[in-house]
Order: structure tokens, then sequence, then C-alpha cells
């Protein structure tokens, strides 16, 4: 059975500030977060966010400036995540966001 991915509204709104070459790569990760689920470890810096149940981020880039998504799972039963962020590295507070 397959994920359902949500954006919020804040995350519609970063992915049109995103240069387009990295709106590709995050429409990537969106497919697969739909296609295979949160747990995304084929993805550079891929790892859970410490002191957050079930949240995640992982770069879309190497280099300055640094891209990153972060989503959470809403609900593991019926299998919805949801993406809370994706924009620069830069002064990212993950907690604050999940």
């Amino acid at each position: 059975m397959k994920w359902t991915t949500n954006m919020t509204a804040k995350v519609r709104k970063q992915m049109g500030k995103l240069p387009k070459k990295y709106v590709k790569i995050f429409e990537a990760l969106l497919d697969e977060l739909t296609k295979i689920g949160p747990v995304r470890s084929s993805w550079p810096n891929y790892g859970k966010i410490k002191g957050k149940s079930e949240s995640y981020h992982c770069h879309l880039n190497k280099g300055k400036p640094r891209y990153v998504a972060v989503w959470t799972v809403v609900d593991n039963e019926i299998k919805i995540i949801e993406v809370r962020y994706v924009g620069t590295h830069e002064k990212t507070d993950y907690k604050r966001i999940c």
C-alpha cells in the first residue's frame, strides 16, 4: 500500500522559492516517500530528528547553499506523511518545525 504524502501550505510556498533543479530533486524525494515510505536512508545526510517521534530530514544537495527537506509520519496505520519544510539548511530549527 502506498503512503499519502501531504505538504503544508508553507512547503508549497517554499517550493516556489527553490531553484528549478532542486524542485526536481524534491519531487523525486516526494515520489519515493509516496511509494516506499518515510525511511529514506539512501538520501544524503538522511536522519531521524532527535527528540521527535517519527520525524526525518535529508539534504537535497551538497555544497552551499544546502537545501533540506523535513517530514514527519502523521499516521502509521493509514500511512500518512506530512512534509513540513523544504529550503536552506541555514539556521533551520528541526525540532521547532516538527
